[in-house]
């Protein structure tokens, strides 16, 4: 309940957004619906955030953007004496003798470094060469290390003889993973207030550059015109961090940000004098065996290797020291309100192009190519010290994604069997698929939209079917009714028509409907279509009739009325019965032509059309037999009225 309360003003700000935005545009109603999948699907990732859930994958794309950066040069104002396994082996033993590291700072000194900082335990004595230890380690310019723990137990204090402002801790922050991402510059321990080692060096470096230390009104340290941003426990990709003390983000220079010497190299004076004169010098072990090591960003594309302590203390020292003289910028966040914001902009934008492309290949290349532009956002602000979250969005972009790609497939099933439903389930493959490509615009409000076309009504009628029908009861004549009228079906299908109603005996069939044809060419298709269709059942009703009669049943006759002319479709009746409605005097035309002149029937299926049919048909390809004009019921003028010849009859 928290962490809804915590987000409601911002989810509810955007589904208002949202809404607004919806009945301005002529998709209002799928907008509506993007608006409240893409405000649920924002509630969830920002709730999983909020506990931490995307921690894991933050910290991942940050590693990468760390890699993936220009390498920069070493810095030449540092230097990283090492302690290798050579040089332990070379003293003999572990840990190394006073005296060693009085002859290495006393080796150091004679070229003039400006700092020296000592990342190596030295809380007890280790003769011989103790005291002339002390006496280096006093000198102004070097910083010793101290450990303050989480415990009591982890704390290990600098020798007491020297001053406190020459001692610097060298605890190192580590995120959940293990990895060190943060520059811990300032912790508290009993009411006091300690620096790093690594500020302490770059604060020793920077002595006579006048630079002020102070607290801006944000509580935030600043030394010079250099503002370090305080990192918090929901900075950046963070949420699951201890931000005690006054941490910042720390920025790795390199893999290698120094020059580098060894401990023996140094006792023997085998380095380059400019590399200390006035740089700051850093000692601290690399040997695996001291087990001073890290994983850092760089782990993975090392398969696992981990950083000395001593290089990300150099890697610390660096960035101070990049920031306050040569303005590099250092890490910065944005607020949580505008993290909440740019994730509910990608949950948005999840909604947009699932509800905008509908072709699953343009899907999916827009999603990856959304998903690219959000990492190349991502890593282009990290360029520039900003990070923001990534996985979040990406998430919350997939998600909603998906969620609508889900409700479309339901919808799109809904509205198939709608289709399917308003047209009696009578359709062929290919009116169908057409259907179903011209469902946007077809389907409204979960209705066809009434629409004027041009169509082919064709009209079908068993002749003296109720004298027939008399003689067998209700479930025989069922069981000899359907074999007939699924043959028919079958014809209308594979005409490219469809059955719009039954009527008992009867069958009402239109050809060229739902889908408007666009020129005289499809519209002459359709009637030719319909002719096609009558002349295949005339030769189903014989097969029919050959079986009924090896069964005992009476033969019977069909009539059929064709006629081509405008007519009104669209879906018909309300949300308690609804069908798909073919009205106009098309129809009922091509009915009374079914039943003009029942008297006269020269063949088993008699097919009468009228000429605006005929004129739409090749005289080379459809026979006929004029009867001339004709009055039909319930039409004041008469009727150019043909009869379709049977090819098998000529």
């Amino acid at each position: 309940m928290f962490c809804y309360s915590l987000f409601k003003p911002y989810l509810s700000a955007a589904a208002q957004r949202l809404h607004r935005l919806g009945k301005r545009l002529p998709v209002a109603r799928e907008v509506r619906k993007g608006a409240t999948c893409s405000v649920a699907v924002t509630a969830l990732v920002l709730g999983v955030r909020y506990l931490g859930g995307w921690q894991f994958f933050e910290l991942a794309a940050f590693d990468w953007m760390m890699r993936s950066r220009p390498a920069r040069s070493v810095d030449s104002r540092l230097l990283v004496v090492e302690i290798s396994e050579a040089d332990i082996a070379a003293q003999g033993d572990w840990p190394l003798s006073d005296e060693a590291f009085a002859q290495v700072l006393q080796e150091l000194q004679r070229h003039q470094p400006a700092a020296i900082g000592l990342d190596i335990v030295r809380d007890s004595p280790n003769p011989p060469g103790y005291d002339r230890l002390v006496a280096q380690l006093q000198n102004p310019n070097v910083i010793a290390m101290k450990t303050l723990g989480n415990e009591e137990k982890q704390r290990v204090a600098a020798p007491s003889s020297i001053p406190e402002a020459q001692v610097g801790f060298n605890d190192v922050p580590t995120d959940p993973d293990g990895k060190v991402r943060r520059n811990l510059l300032f912790a508290s321990q009993s009411n006091k207030t300690y620096a790093s080692l690594s500020l302490q060096l770059a604060l020793l470096y920077l002595k006579d550059k006048n630079l002020q230390a102070k607290l801006t009104e944000a509580q935030e340290y600043q030394l010079g015109n250099t503002v370090f941003p305080k990192l918090t426990g929901n900075a950046g990709g963070y949420q699951t961090i201890d931000a005690r003390g006054y941490q910042i983000l720390l920025d790795y220079r390199a893999e290698n940000p120094a020059h580098q010497v060894t401990f023996t190299q140094v006792l023997n004076g085998d380095f380059p004098a400019d590399w200390v004169r006035g740089k700051i010098v850093l000692i601290g072990a690399t040997a695996p065996s001291v087990k001073d090591l890290f994983f850092t960003p760089y782990s993975v594309a090392q398969g696992g290797q981990q950083m000395p302590g001593v290089v990300i203390h150099a890697q610390m020292v660096s960035q101070i020291l990049s920031a306050v003289l040569d303005g590099e910028s250092l890490f910065w966040f944005v607020s949580e309100k505008l993290e909440i914001l740019w994730i509910v902009i990608w949950s948005v934008l999840g909604a947009i192009i699932v509800w905008e492309i509908r072709n699953p290949g343009f899907l999916i290349l827009g999603a990856i190519a959304a998903l690219i532009g959000l990492l190349a956002i991502g890593y282009s602000l990290f360029i520039f010290g900003g990070w923001i979250p990534i996985a979040a969005p990406g998430f919350a972009f997939i998600f909603t994604g998906s969620l609508g790609v889900v409700y479309q497939l339901k919808t799109s099933w809904q509205q198939q069997q709608m289709v399917m439903k308003l047209l009696g389930q009578q359709t062929s493959p290919e009116i169908a698929s057409a259907l179903w490509n011209e469902r946007d615009r077809l389907i409204d409000s979960g209705m066809l939209p009434w629409q004027t076309l041009t169509a082919t009504l064709l009209f079908t009628d068993l002749k003296n079917f109720s004298t027939f029908s008399e003689k067998k009861s209700p479930e025989e004549l069922m069981k000899w009714l359907n074999p007939y009228l699924s043959a028919m079906t079958d014809e209308v299908l594979s005409h490219q028509g469809i059955v719009n109603k039954f009527t008992g005996d009867g069958i009402m069939a239109a050809f060229g409907v739902p889908i408007p044809r666009s020129d005289r060419e499809a519209i002459a298709a359709d009637a030719e279509n319909a002719v096609k269709c009558a002349l295949g059942m005339a030769k189903k009703l014989q097969e029919l009739n050959r079986k009924w009669q090896q069964q005992g049943d009476p033969l019977v006759q069909m009539r059929v009325g064709i006629f081509t002319g405008p007519v009104t479709v669209g879906s018909l009746g309300g949300k308690h019965r609804l069908e798909y409605g073919i009205i106009g005097d098309t129809v009922n035309t091509a009915s009374r032509l079914e039943s003009c002149q029942k008297h006269c029937h020269p063949d088993v299926c008699r097919i009468l059309i009228a000429g605006e049919t005929l004129a739409y048909l090749d005289p080379d390809r459809v026979k006929v037999d004029p009867w001339g004009p004709l009055p039909l019921k319930g039409k004041s003028k008469t009727v150019e009225v043909y009869r379709v010849i049977h090819p098998q009859s000529e």
